[in-house]
């Protein structure tokens, strides 16, 4: 931006005084002394992600034509073009998929009407204290003509949507406590009881936005400039800038050298590389028993409880968003914490592939099909690098992480050498993914910072892709478990 020129003697006689704070354009000062009494909200940070630099996610859109496109079509379906559309964008083929499973989940034929489907959006999201996902199913349930008075609290809407409380309550922070007998108090709860296939439905929107939840802390998703939280009616006390252009997002104050640190982890890449070729070579030299597979998962999941999230401290909801869900204290627990032990899920036994994949197809057609596109795009998307290194094979990396996730989850495959977690997935990446999987709201910045150092900010975002539907597919297991269960 030019600062506009005025000769000396105009200058002293300026009514609008212009300190060493603040600097005021030539058209913004004319405006001043109109006094229109217009306030003019500016956004509190520096693009869609309080993580990743702005320029980096527009550049994105700039460069890529599919992304373009795909940004435009969202557009055009919601009116909006949201900040984790925008974050996703680095995937466009990922993204595309997710927009078509959550249009169809929102907006097309199913089970729900449409003002249920943004009220258990809301219910999901505030179990994790997300106020950006909260806020906007709040709007979108007002335009579809959702009551008002139900936004008061839990206890204003109807009681079928209170008795998917404990649903909601126990799929979020401990999966693993669900049985068939939640499944039958909801199915059979007189005239304020649940069909089947509204509850595969509520079941897959609830598990979606618990998942999104982590997505949107994991990724640091700030709000746009119209939402709450988004924006901010104090004048900024910058040096180099006039307010319109803070305003319009044309400031890089604040702006990170993402260089810093990376001094302290030089050839971070290349010992997680060969890590990856030791370990291939010793699946090709012996082959484990299934007695030591089976003590190497058990050896895992008794770590993970040992990996604490960030600071671990308790996490007190602001009214505005408990106010949606009950039992606030509430929250995520380690299997065997004060002695319980919950009994390890075989995906042998119970599967989405051979299992839940159908129930959900049958009761919610077509949307079982969407989810398992959107699990396998997650999962074996790659670009056959890491960081500046081409031509790698990340298939090893992509599946310790993806299991790393059900083991946390007490979900076991049989087929898969634990011992191989440790070696791939170092502390600092492991406090990251107990905390965005399993209590999202205390992600840090630090935390997001501290992993994977010189790994660029598309492969952590992809690495957040891997996480979100890992969770979200565990949650299923256990909810479409109890459900058969309850149908046998």
């Amino acid at each position: 931006m030019r600062h506009a020129v005025a000769p000396a003697e105009n200058v002293e006689n300026n009514s609008f005084a212009v300190t060493d704070l603040l600097k005021i354009c030539a058209h913004c000062e004319r405006l001043s002394k109109k006094d229109l009494g217009v306030r003019i909200p500016r956004p509190l940070g520096n693009g869609p992600s309080r993580f990743i630099p702005e320029k980096e996610i527009l550049q994105v859109s700039k460069v890529d034509a599919r992304t373009q496109s795909i940004f435009e079509d969202a557009f055009a379906a919601l009116g909006r073009l949201d900040n984790i559309s925008l974050v996703m964008g680095f995937h466009p083929q990922y993204l595309e998929s997710f927009l078509r499973t959550q249009h169809y989940l929102l907006q097309m034929d199913g089970p729900l009407s449409l003002h249920y489907r943004h009220y258990i959006g809301i219910m999901a999201a505030a179990r994790h204290q997300c106020s950006y996902l909260v806020n906007l199913h709040v709007n979108d349930f007002l335009q579809v003509g959702g009551d008002p008075k139900w936004l008061n609290g839990l206890d204003e809407a109807p009681q079928k949507l209170q008795q998917l409380g404990e649903l909601n309550k126990v799929l979020a922070h401990r999966p693993w406590l669900l049985t068939k007998e939640h499944i039958e108090r909801l199915l059979k709860a007189e005239e304020h009881s649940w069909s089947l296939a509204e509850l595969i439905h509520a079941v897959v929107l609830l598990t979606h936005y618990h998942s999104l939840a982590s997505f949107t802390f994991g990724c640091g998703i700030m709000p746009e400039i119209h939402c709450d939280g988004g924006h901010t009616f104090r004048p900024p006390s910058l040096s180099q800038y006039c307010v319109c252009d803070i305003a319009n997002g044309n400031s890089h104050a604040n702006h990170h050298d993402d260089s810093l640190g990376n001094q302290d982890v030089c050839g971070e890449v290349e010992v997680l590389m060969e890590r990856m070729k030791q370990l291939q070579e010793c699946r090709d030299d012996e082959e484990a028993s299934q007695e030591e597979m089976a003590t190497r998962f058990e050896r895992e999941k008794t770590e993970s409880m040992l990996v604490v999230t960030a600071e671990d401290e308790e996490w007190v909801p602001s009214r505005d968003i408990s106010r949606h869900f009950e039992d606030p204290s509430y929250g995520y627990k380690d299997f065997s914490r004060r002695g319980e032990h919950v009994p390890t899920f075989r995906v042998q036994d119970y599967s989405w592939e051979d299992h839940g994949f159908s129930l959900v197809n049958r009761l919610y057609p077509d949307v079982g099909q969407m989810l398992d596109e959107k699990f396998q795009m997650a999962y074996n998307l790659t670009y056959n690098t890491m960081a500046t290194h081409k031509d790698v094979d990340t298939s090893m990396l992509r599946r310790a992480i993806w299991n790393y996730i059900h083991c946390m989850f007490g979900i076991r495959y049989d087929d898969y050498d634990y011992g191989e977690i440790n070696q791939l997935l170092d502390r600092s990446f492991k406090i990251y993914i107990k905390t965005m999987v399993c209590s999202p709201e205390k992600t840090t910045k630090r935390m997001y910072e501290s992993f994977w150092r010189q790994f660029q900010h598309s492969e952590k975002v992809h690495v957040n892709l891997l996480l979100m539907e890992a969770r979200m597919q565990a949650e299923l297991l256990y909810a479409l478990r109890a459900i058969t269960r309850y149908m046998t």
